[in-house]
């Protein structure tokens, strides 16, 4: 030990270095030192002792404190202390009365650095809670911290730490949002006390030192500063910064052009800086934005910027100088130091030196000090997250069978990674998911489930910015496509709603199937069952529920083959030909019953309907064809009715069957023609009655007519008269005389013949008024606005309805627009009043004039007279005016051609 600084127990070194977990003597050789804003103090500090191996146990995260001395070394003054942990440790070198040893001594903040995390995940906090609750975990006590914040700082949704240690973290967090940091040394515990602050209200002020340059090696022991330089630079002009927030979509998040100089810097400023960040949520007030907007982070970036415009850096002694200190430099009058040092300035950074050769110097690094302009801490690199991170969906409910989404459809998710409990369901932001296809209410989402696996990606590989990319199966979730089934292509819900398409050559096949209806099922192709057995070729539709097959504007169901699907969907030329000949073989049968004067059928009827409704659906029919045949079949009732037409064709036999009764009741006229074979009318038991009730009744044949009763009378009738001819003789009866008369011969053969006097023999002759008909047709009156728009009605419109002349009924449409009615056949027109004033006259004809105008009168187009413009050629008949109006809403003429 050199003997020489210690004198009576009193040291002549001026800088001490306690460590009380060193029993050592421990005497300073030198030692330098940095300390700055928003960074970590650093001292390097070479010692001596006569302890030859100190223990690196004694020093290694101890707390130690450098004490810097002033005044006479007799009377030592202590002007600064710094107090930090031992972080570093070595032995340099020894000799026989000394070691010399090294340790640098940093805050204790500095071992945050040494608590690394891959992941860490904080919801809903602010960036100082999450800095906060960092320092607590690490123990530090709530005096030494402190928050001098003049913003208040909104909670994030999430903020992710990654790949970084502690204390990269909140160092890259306080950056970010512009807030700085500096020490002091608490007076009482003697410890050291870390300052968050975002404004210069925090900042220590009252801080002056004269200009002195230092005369040969004495400084006279005066404090003062000297070797004052300044640089100035040319910084960024200007910046504006945007961002998009997919949950308020329409807003603009782009900030206005922030320069904080207020124009002072022009033409010595320069360039615009752009930003565009996923970092703020709102546009911010231009003047006074909230904190994280748009426009607080272009203000902010711009004060980053302008804190390197001028930087000024110089001497001193002083040992108390520390960063955060706003100090004034002295001069005499008049001054002669230059503008920029005039003014306040504010010390980013000092850097201390001595030795027991070499007085304390102090170099120090400053910035212009301003009311106006804040200095901000540069922006650290933020980590940025290659690949993805995988996580499981959450749910605030537990075991939740269904998917639990915010109003956005948004989910939440729980991160393999993170180690900590959180609240159920609020384990992280809500995270969009990506899919293949998207847009306004329509696009593809099958919604995922509590416990699904899935890959987090993140915009730009920001870890605050995570999205769902994609869902991923494992062992507890199994994928519906493995190595049994690895040639079906599979679209599968938790509830068993599946889409599964088969890909193994010959055996193609498509299934559509809900569990719900037993089974609702589309099996197209190759369809097999849950053992993949065959179960037929093809297609089918089933369901245990209801079924029903709906086609607006008409549907057409053929077993006439369409290979390869080459042809046109309404191929229906086989279908067509069979109804033509269908019509043909009844055209040739109505004109020879109408030849022997019986009366045809509505042939035209049937050839119209095939040509104007069923060819290509041109109306709303159904059609249903076979080459082979078609069947029907029910167990217990089957019905066919036609409002209007009901034609049976058959082009060799047809044959019914009834094994009770029969019933054929005809409104108007039957008319049965027989062209060939003849006819049977025949009761095995019962009567038959063949009765013309109010009319004539004739029986004609060309050869023999025969009335026979096998086993008892025969009775003819007749109220008035019976005329029997047989070539010219007769014989007539009526009430008062029999006559008798031939051109020939009567022979009598008898084998008695008697006479009497006058006698008569009573008969019935039943009484059958003519029926007043009580048929009624269940009609639907549709009043659009006009033709071919029946999406356009008088809904709700007040009506009044007449049939002949009699009020029939009176009410309001109903919400299609419609009026039903029960039609009886004997009613002939009717009359529609509506309270807007607007009336129908509708004829029920039982045949048309012009039958080509009838289809289309019936659709509502009618002539409404008025007086056309003297520019307007108006139709030269009713006739014209109906087709033209058809053919424009039908699209057959373009819109100018018809004006």
């Amino acid at each position: 030990m050199d003997t020489s600084s210690i004198i009576t127990g009193t040291t002549l070194n001026r800088y001490q270095l306690d460590i009380p977990s060193c029993t050592a003597s421990l005497d300073v050789e030198e030692f330098s030192g940095a300390e700055k804003l928003s960074e970590l103090y650093y001292y390097t500090i070479t010692f001596t002792s006569a302890e030859k191996n100190i223990d690196a146990a004694q020093l290694l995260s101890k707390p130690a404190m450098l004490t810097m001395g002033g005044g006479a070394l007799q009377q030592l003054a202590d002007c600064k202390r710094v107090h930090g942990v031992v972080t570093a440790f070595r032995r340099i070198s020894s000799s026989e009365d000394q070691s010399k040893y090294q340790i640098t001594l940093e805050p204790f903040l500095s071992l945050l650095d040494k608590q690394f995390r891959s992941h860490r995940f904080f919801v809903n906090k602010s960036v100082p809670e999450v800095v906060e609750q960092v320092l607590q975990e690490h123990h530090l006590h709530d005096w030494e911290y402190e928050f001098n914040l003049k913003q208040h700082y909104p909670r994030r949704e999430q903020i992710n730490q990654y790949q970084e240690s502690d204390l990269a973290f909140i160092q890259r967090l306080l950056a970010e949002v512009g807030i700085f940091y500096f020490f002091t040394l608490q007076e009482e515990a003697q410890s050291e006390v870390v300052h968050f602050a975002d404004a210069q209200r925090a900042l220590m002020f009252d801080k002056t030192l004269p200009v002195n340059s230092p005369s040969g090696m004495s400084d006279s022991g005066t404090e003062s500063i000297w070797g004052l330089n300044i640089t100035h630079n040319v910084v960024e002009a200007n910046v504006t910064t945007r961002d998009y927030n997919p949950r308020d979509a329409q807003s603009v998040l782009q900030s206005a052009t922030a320069d904080m100089t207020r124009g002072n810097g022009e033409g010595i400023t320069y360039g615009e800086v752009y930003h565009y960040k996923l970092r703020h949520r709102e546009r911010g007030d231009k003047i006074d934005p909230q904190t994280e907007t748009a426009n607080f982070y272009a203000r902010l970036d711009h004060e980053r910027f302008l804190a390197h415009q001028t930087l000024i850096t110089a001497i001193s002694t002083a040992a108390w100088l520390a960063p955060a200190q706003v100090l004034t430099v002295t001069d005499s009058l008049p001054s002669t130091l230059p503008a920029p040092v005039q003014d306040p300035l504010l010390i980013t950074g000092t850097g201390f030196t001595a030795s027991r050769r070499e007085a304390l110097r102090v170099s120090l690094l400053a910035v212009p000090y301003s009311e106006t302009l804040c200095w901000r801490p540069p922006l650290l690199p933020r980590p940025k997250v290659t690949g993805t991170m995988t996580a499981r969906v959450t749910s605030a409910k537990a075991n939740d069978i269904y998917a639990w989404q915010d109003a956005s459809g948004l989910y939440r998710v729980k991160f393999d990674a993170d180690r900590e409990e959180k609240g159920q369901g609020q384990e992280s932001m809500p995270v969009r998911l990506a899919k293949p296809y998207g847009g306004d209410v329509y696009g593809f989402h099958f919604p995922l489930i509590q416990g699904t696996e899935v890959a987090i990606a993140f915009h730009e590989g920001d870890p605050d910015r995570p999205y769902i990319a994609h869902a991923l199966h494992d062992s507890r979730h199994v994928d519906p496509v493995t190595e049994k089934n690895s040639t079906r292509n599979v679209i599968r819900t938790p509830a068993n709603n599946k889409l599964r398409m088969e890909d193994k050559r010959g055996e193609e096949h498509i299934k559509l199937s809900t569990e719900y209806g037993g089974k609702t099922q589309l099996n197209l192709g190759h369809n097999v069952n849950a053992q993949r057995e065959l179960r037929g070729e093809g297609f089918e539709l089933r369901t245990d529920k209801w079924g029903a097959i709906r086609a607006g504007k008409g549907i057409f169901i053929t077993a006439d083959k369409h290979s390869t699907a080459s042809g046109k969907i309404l191929a229906m030329q086989d279908t067509l030909d069979r109804l033509k000949q269908a019509g043909d073989e009844m055209d040739s049968l109505s004109r020879d019953a109408q030849s022997a004067k019986a009366d045809p059928a509505q042939v035209e009827q049937q050839l119209a309907f095939m040509r104007e409704q069923i060819d290509q659906l041109r109306e709303a029919v159904a059609v249903l064809s076979a080459p082979n045949g078609v069947a029907l079949a029910s167990g217990k009732h089957l019905q066919l009715t036609s409002r209007r037409n009901l034609m049976l064709n058959a082009g060799a036999d047809a044959d019914m069957g009834v094994m009770k009764r029969l019933f054929i009741g005809v409104g108007e006229g039957l008319s049965l023609f027989v062209r060939k074979l003849g006819m049977k009318l025949i009761a095995n038991q019962g009567p038959v009655a063949i009765q013309a009730q109010n009319d004539q009744l004739q029986l004609l044949a060309r050869k023999d007519l025969e009335i026979v009763s096998t086993d008892s009378e025969i009775h003819i009738v007749a109220k008035k008269k019976i005329i029997i001819n047989a070539g010219g003789s007769y014989i007539t009866l009526d009430p008062y005389r029999i006559e008798l008369g031939t051109g020939g011969d009567v022979d009598v053969k008898a084998a008695d013949f008697s006479y009497s006097g006058p006698a008569s023999m009573k008969a019935d002759h039943p009484d059958y008024p003519p029926l007043q008909s009580t048929v009624r047709q269940s009609l639907k009156l549709n009043v659009a606005q006009s033709p071919n728009a029946s999406d356009s009605s008088w809904a709700g419109m007040p009506y009044t309805l007449y049939a002949d002349g009699a009020l029939l009924k009176q009410g309001v449409l109903d919400e299609r627009g419609q009026i039903s009615v029960d039609h009886q056949v004997v009613t002939r027109s009717y009359k529609l009043e509506m309270a807007n004033g607007v009336s129908y006259q509708i004829p029920v004809a039982e045949a048309y004039s012009r039958p080509e105008q009838g289809e289309l009168a019936n659709r509502g187009f009618h002539h409404h007279t008025s007086q056309a413009a003297s520019d307007i050629n108006p139709p030269s008949s009713h006739t014209e005016h109906r087709n033209t109006y058809a053919d424009l809403l039908d699209g057959h003429i373009e819109q100018d051609e018809s004006q």
